[in-house]
């Protein structure tokens, strides 16, 4: 499992390698479109909009 954090408000969540899946979850739940990788060493951003890393 890896986590995510949101980039509008700062929520964490699970990727979608976990059964939760809390990072999109959140994005269906209040269309912050933007996440980041919350792992040491990584550093890229999801789009869910987009379907697209940046």
């Amino acid at each position: 499992m890896h986590l995510r954090r949101c980039l509008e408000c700062g929520h964490i969540g699970c990727c979608d390698s976990s059964p939760g899946k809390h990072a999109t979850k959140h994005f269906h739940d209040t269309s912050h479109p933007v996440i980041q990788s919350f792992e040491r060493g990584e550093d890229w951003r999801w789009c869910f909009v987009d379907s697209q890393m940046g």
